[in-house]
C-alpha cells in the first residue's frame, strides 16, 4: 500500500473491516475485495500521477472510470471479473462518501460490463454413480479408497461444497441424519445425510490408520495431515479419464449434479436453495435452465421427425 496516503490506507482497512463485521464476508471474499480495490487505486495513482489520497478519489469522473475499465480489459480481465471489481469499487465509494461527505454519484452510476452466467454442467446420474464407484480403484490402500469414495458421496449425496466436506472433523462422526454445515460467510444450514453417505464415512473411519480427536480433520492425507481439495481434484481427474468423462466432471460438478437430479425428480426449488446454502433464489434458478436444456436435448435427439 506504499502508493496510498495514510488516510487512504486507513479508509481501505476500515471498509474491509466493515465488510467483515457487517456483511459477515468470508476471508476469501475480503481478500478478493482488497485485491480489486488495490488494483483500482494503483491505476488511479498512475492515472493522476500522484499518491492516491481521499481528495483525488472524490473527483473521479466517468472518463476516469472508463479509462480504468479499458485498462482492465486490455490486460485480459474477463467481463465477469471486471463486473465484480466494479461492484467492490461502488461498495467502497458508497461507504467512503457517507464517511467523508462527498457526492459519489458518478462512480455509483458506472455501468459494469455485461456477462453471461455459465450454466452448471452436471453429470448424468449413471456417470455420477460410476465416478464414486471407480474412484476407489485409483488408490493403492484400502483406507484411501474408502476416503475418496466417502468425500465424493458427500458431494453428490448431500450437495456439499468441497471445502465443507473437507472442513468436517471427528466431532461430526458418526454422521447424524441431519448435519449442521457452516458455508460461505459462516452461513449455517441443515443438510440431510443419506444412508449411503453415513455408511461411506463410517467405513472410512474404521479403516483410517491415524489417531483422532474431536477437533482433528475427518479426512486425512497420506501423512495424516488435513486432506487438500487438490488431492480430490486430482483423483477425480484420473477417474474421469478412465471413464471417458469430460473435463467438466469436477468435485463441484457433483454438487451441481445433486441439485439438478433433485430438481429433475420433482424437488422444490426453495428447498434445494436451502440445501445448497445459496443466499438468493436466483442462484439456484440456474438449475432450472440446466434441466430445461437437458429436456430440449432429449427432445432433439429422440422426438420423431416429420
Amino acid at each position: 500500500m506504499s502508493l496510498l496516503s495514510p488516510a487512504m490506507q486507513d479508509a481501505l482497512a476500515g471498509w474491509l473491516s466493515a465488510q467483515k463485521a457487517l456483511n459477515n464476508a468470508a476471508d476469501n471474499t475480503i481478500t478478493a475485495y482488497q485485491t480489486d480495490l488495490l488494483g483500482f487505486l494503483s491505476f488511479m495513482t498512475r492515472h493522476f500521477g500522484e499518491e492516491t489520497g481521499i481528495a483525488p478519489l472524490t473527483g473521479v469522473g466517468l472518463s476516469d472510470m472508463r479509462a480504468f475499465m479499458a485498462h482492465e480489459r486490455e490486460r485480459g480481465v474477463s467481463a465477469r471479473s471486471l463486473a465484480r471489481s466494479i461492484s467492490a469499487i461502488k461498495s467502497f465509494y458508497r461507504w467512503l462518501a457517507e464517511r467523508e461527505g462527498f457526492d459519489a454519484t458518478t462512480v455509483l452510476s458506472t455501468r459494469a460490463p455485461k456477462f453471461t452466467n455459465k450454466l452448471p454442467r452436471p453429470l448424468a446420474i449413471d456417470a455420477a454413480k460410476a465416478m464414486i464407484e471407480t474412484v476407489e480403484l485409483q488408490a493403492r490402500e484400502d483406507w484411501i479408497a474408502a476416503r475418496d469414495a466417502a468425500v465424493l458421496t458427500l458431494l453428490y449425496g448431500c450437495g456439499l461444497r468441497i471445502s465443507e466436506a473437507l472442513g468436517l472433523t471427528f466431532a461430526d462422526v458418526p454422521l447424524p441424519e441431519v448435519l449442521r454445515i457452516f458455508g460461505k460467510g459462516g452461513k449455517e444450514r441443515l443438510v440431510p445425510v443419506i444412508a449411503p453417505a453415513r455408511n461411506a464415512v463410517g467405513r472410512y473411519c474404521k479403516l483410517m490408520p491415524f489417531a483422532n480427536e474431536p477437533e482433528t480433520p475427518l479426512f486425512r492425507g497420506v501423512r495424516g495431515g488435513a486432506l487438500s481439495a487438490r488431492s480430490i481434484q486430482k483423483v477425480m481427474e484420473q477417474t474421469r479419464m478412465q471413464l471417458g468423462l469430460p473435463a467438466t466432471a469436477t468435485p463441484h460438478a457433483l454438487r451441481h449434479s445433486f441439485a439438478t437430479h433433485l430438481l429433475g425428480a420433482g424437488g422444490d426449488l426453495r428447498a434445494i436453495q436451502e440445501l445448497l446454502g445459496h443466499a438468493t433464489l436466483s442462484t439456484t434458478q440456474a438449475y432450472t435452465a440446466v434441466d430445461t436444456a437437458r429436456l430440449l436435448e432429449v427432445y432433439e435427439n429422440s422426438h420423431p421427425k416429420a
